[in-house]
């Protein structure tokens, strides 16, 4: 199911999770909520929601995931993790050069 962002403040309404607050529960489609409901952070309405996709899902246009060294298809987490372990290594070979003499 895909997950839904206010374009007012950022909050994400995950159908997964639902809304605890106005007692909406876990698995309900953002298209299933009632028409008065409103975002629980800043009171906006379901007009000012857009549709950003699935959780994990990979970002971008669907068209555009085949370009690119595979890395278009990579999941957030996962682009996080291959950026952070590139500038972990990076930094371990920047200290090995001191063990030069």
């Amino acid at each position: 199911m895909d997950c839904y962002e206010c374009r007012a403040c950022g909050y994400s309404y995950e159908p997964v999770k639902g809304d605890s607050r106005a007692k909406i529960s876990q698995g309900t489609a953002f298209e299933d909520l009632p028409i008065n409901w409103r975002c629980p952070v800043c009171g906006a309405s379901k007009k000012q929601f857009s549709n950003i996709g699935p959780v994990n899902a990979p970002s971008g246009f669907k068209e555009n995931l085949n370009y690119g060294l595979g890395v278009n298809r990579l999941t957030p987490a996962q682009k996080n993790v291959l950026i952070f372990s590139a500038l972990a290594l990076g930094f371990i070979f920047f200290i090995s050069l001191y063990g030069l003499r």
